[in-house]
């Protein structure tokens, strides 16, 4: 969460214009945004909201920084309040067992809400001094807690005792370990679907960083990975399970490749602070923005959700789609944990003619593009084998 400069919405409609000039010019083929995907507002009348989280058993989960209450929102109820006083929560995630994980602003910490409903805090405070005000979070599949540290909302009458802004993690242990403090305003985080890189972005500066994640415990070799250039604040981030950038950012959300090309732009009223994949497929994207939430259905690839109830609950390889194919068609498995895993395509001889992903993978509903521009009309299979998990299914090129 960022405050909003006064001459911003001024500045808006020329914004948005020089914007939609610029996305012209990017190929739409490439966008995982379907044009037929249509915006909706599906809850308001908030104060500021931020952190939205999809919990199965639950619904939607979001904060109100101001109003001091997390909210849960589903289609049959709408919005309810689910925990008040939240303690102006921001940032919000699961854990690997599905516990509720707050960056609390009002007590500068990060807290973890147990199942009898107790609040644990698991970071406070760095050598010896009170952490500035945590601000978003996210779980690695290993139970690890990475969180952002930004002096961007210390409650009035306190000062920031840190010298500077820090990327944490918590380990199982509860050790806080400071991974990087060369940015001034870290803000959104996130990693790519197999865990390798890490994302954060400098909220004012409007910049994505990204860092090798090394040995799963530390970060190294930061470079630019991408920029919104309209006046404005970058903030929360997710990822999809092709590796595609989602940042709240000016004048709504941005979507960048996993080699940093923008690809699109969904533009949200208000001002976007953070987004986040629901519904039990993982395929609507659900956004925070002003005093409202709003959703939108990408049919491409699914998202990355969090931890917690939202793993699969077993090795599975799903039918491709769309079959017949011509020329590309997505496949889709799933895996309850981190594993070593492969992924292999097979003519009708049964030959091996192409292995499509060998190695770990995170835990996940994840989808793959298949392209075979290159291969020749008829019968193919594909198959996964994950530790003694082995499942195979036909597609069919078709020109």
């Amino acid at each position: 969460m960022n405050p909003m400069p006064c001459n911003l919405a001024r500045s808006q409609s020329v914004v948005t214009l020089l914007l939609l000039l610029t996305m012209s010019s990017h190929a739409a083929a490439q966008s995982p945004v379907p044009r037929s995907a249509k915006l909706e507002r599906i809850a308001t009348g908030f104060q500021f909201v931020e952190g939205p989280v999809w919990k199965d058993s639950v619904g939607l989960l979001f904060s109100d920084i101001p109003a001091n209450t997390v909210y849960e929102w589903t289609a049959s109820a709408g919005a309810q309040a689910y925990l008040n006083p939240s303690d102006n929560s921001n940032g919000l995630t699961l854990d690997l067992q599905g516990r509720l994980i707050l960056t609390q602003t009002g007590l500068r910490r990060v807290a973890r809400r147990e199942s009898n409903g107790v609040e644990t805090s698991l970071a406070s405070a760095y050598g010896g001094k009170k952490l500035n005000s945590p601000n978003d979070v996210v779980v690695k599949s290993d139970g690890s807690v990475w969180f952002t540290d930004p002096p961007l909302n210390i409650p009035s009458g306190q000062k920031a005792e840190l010298t500077f802004s820090g990327i944490f993690r918590i380990s199982l242990s509860g050790a806080l370990q400071l991974l990087d403090s060369s940015l001034s305003q870290p803000n959104g985080i996130c990693f790519s679907p197999d865990e390798k890189n890490l994302y954060v972005n400098n909220s004012a500066e409007r910049v994505i960083y990204v860092w090798d994640v090394m040995n799963d415990t530390s970060i190294a070799n930061r470079r630019r990975f991408a920029s919104m250039t309209p006046p404005g604040y970058a903030d929360g981030m997710k990822v999809d399970s092709l590796g595609n950038l989602f940042s709240a950012g000016p004048l709504g959300i941005w979507v960048f490749g996993p080699d940093g090309a923008v690809l699109d732009t969904i533009l949200v009223p208000g001002q976007t602070s953070n987004c986040n994949w629901g519904d039990p497929d993982r395929k609507t994207l659900y956004i925070t923005s002003g005093n409202s939430v709003y959703r939108i259905r990408l049919a491409e690839a699914s998202g990355i959700g969090e931890t917690g109830d939202n793993l699969p609950g077993g090795f599975d390889l799903y039918p491709n789609y769309p079959n017949p194919f011509n020329p590309s068609t997505t496949i889709r498995f799933a895996l309850p944990h981190r594993t070593s895993m492969t992924l292999a395509l097979f003519n009708s001889l049964g030959q091996r003619i192409a292995t499509l992903l060998d190695g770990d993978q995170v835990a996940g509903v994840h989808d793959l593009r298949f392209d075979g521009s290159r291969l020749a009309s008829g019968m193919y299979f594909y198959r996964l084998q994950a530790g003694d998990f082995v499942r195979a299914r036909r597609l069919v090129l078709s020109r």
